[in-house]
């Protein structure tokens, strides 16, 4: 509760809890104080509550019920001298209570369900709040102040994993044409295209909404050369994504460069024209090119396409990636007339096929390497010799002889120590002789059974 607040409603007096003070209904919250007191004893906040129970009119007592969201409770009896006045306090705190309800408990569904997605989300967090506000350690106030941001925050810590792009995105685009050009486009699909091709979302930035309406651009891009790529050029200067389709066919140019420099074949690089007119069917081949541009787009077209996506799924690092992501040379390095260097090549594909563990003529010495030093080198990769098995059979029987020989001992050494007397064996058979039926010691109890008998 904040001194801010107004007071909306003072009634006194009321008992909680044995206790005589006054109730005040304000803006936010419900407080009691007591009589004896100054500061508030309870104070309750409207998104709380749940709801407002009352007493009978048949009873006593004139009392008002909140009920929390915990399905805690708190009571408050109105002890007015006249029952009359008593109802009339409670009825009026129970209507304007009733009035402000609404309000905040909208608020609270709104924080309730956010709190549920929260440990929903995160079992950790869910399992902790049972751990301690289920058992009563501590309240649900402290525990969603506390600890839930800290957790939170170190959550958002935790690096993400970006959502890919799908290859076939631009199958997702349909374009119907009946009279007027209708285009549906996806925001998902939007993004994928900004993401593959940044050309387009440039040009998205430089027109949009300056020039151009996004529809008005989004139609354009899909009339334009630079998504039919199958299409033969025209050489038209209106088109608005001409300089993109130049600027990936550069960057495709780059990739290839880059992926022959990189390619473990040292032999085998990219025929460059140089000019000569070596080949003797090279008017027949550029013929034969000519018939089949078409087609060749077309590939060209999905190697592309299928470069773009996958450089999307790269991640980006600016300590290793510079520029274009373009291949610096060293002043110092053999590349010579544009050539690759053949050594470092070479170098590459003996990484790829040689393993320094399996081949005994090249040894590399590192200085700080610490090396495993062996006593006794046969004893971890041999096997235990027949001479080993015979010391371990024998010293195993020579231990069991040993006990056998402590036990033989000891039942030899073993006397039965009795503190009872024991009768010798023909007295005790008398004794038994005496006490069996027809002995002396029985003839008065066998003369009892037979008056017994005749009764």
């Amino acid at each position: 509760m904040t001194s801010s607040e107004d007071v909306l409603l003072q009634v006194g007096p009321v008992r909680h809890k044995k206790g005589d003070g006054t109730l005040y209904v304000m803006s936010q919250h419900v407080a009691f104080i007591l009589n004896s007191s100054d500061t508030v004893a309870i104070s309750h906040h409207y998104r709380d509550i749940k709801m407002q129970k009352i007493s009978s009119e048949f009873k006593n007592k004139v009392q008002l019920q909140l009920v929390f969201h915990d399905e805690t409770i708190s009571l408050f009896q109105f002890t007015n001298s006249e029952r009359s006045e008593a109802m009339r306090d409670r009825n009026r705190v129970k209507d304007l209570i009733q009035q402000l309800l609404p309000k905040y408990q909208k608020q609270a569904n709104k924080e309730f369900g956010e709190k549920s997605r929260i440990l929903g989300e995160n079992r950790m967090l869910f399992q902790l709040y049972q751990d301690l506000v289920i058992t009563h350690v501590i309240t649900s106030e402290e525990f969603w102040s506390q600890h839930v941001p800290y957790h939170l925050a170190t959550q958002s810590k935790v690096i993400t994993q970006k959502t890919g792009v799908p290859n076939n995105f631009l199958t997702n685009v349909t374009v119907k044409s009946d009279g007027t050009k209708k285009f549906n486009l996806s925001n998902d699909t939007i993004q994928c295209i900004f993401k593959t091709y940044p050309a387009v979302r440039q040009k998205h930035i430089e027109y949009v909404p300056h020039q151009l309406t996004e529809s008005a651009f989004w139609q354009k891009f899909l009339e334009s050369h630079y998504f039919h790529k199958d299409r033969i050029t025209t050489g038209s200067t209106k088109d608005l994504f001409n300089d993109c389709a130049k600027l990936d066919d550069n960057l495709f140019k780059n990739e290839i460069k880059d992926l022959s420099k990189n390619s473990l074949d040292c032999y085998v690089g990219m025929i460059e024209d140089d000019g000569s007119d070596d080949n003797i069917n090279s008017t027949a081949e550029e013929k034969s090119s000519m018939a089949n541009i078409v087609h060749e787009n077309i590939i060209k077209r999905f190697n592309q396409h299928s470069m773009m996506v996958l450089k999307t799924c790269e991640k980006s690092n600016s300590n290793s990636i510079s520029n274009g992501n373009d291949i610096k040379v060293p002043s110092n390095s053999s590349h010579t007339n544009g050539t690759p260097d053949n050594a470092l090549k070479r170098l590459k594909i003996q990484e790829k096929i040689g393993f320094e563990d399996l081949n005994p003529e090249t040894e590399i010495i590192d200085i700080n390497q610490k090396r495993l030093k062996l006593s006794r080198v046969e004893s971890y990769v041999n096997c235990l010799t027949r001479e080993q098995k015979h010391d371990n059979t024998s010293s195993k029987l020579s231990k069991a002889r040993e006990v056998q020989k402590s036990i033989i001992y000891d039942v030899y050494e073993w006397s039965k120590s009795t503190s009872n007397q024991v009768i010798e064996p023909s007295a005790a058979v008398n004794t038994l002789g005496l006490l069996t039926p027809g002995g002396s010691l029985m003839k008065g109890i066998s003369d009892e059974s037979a008056s017994l008998a005749q009764l």
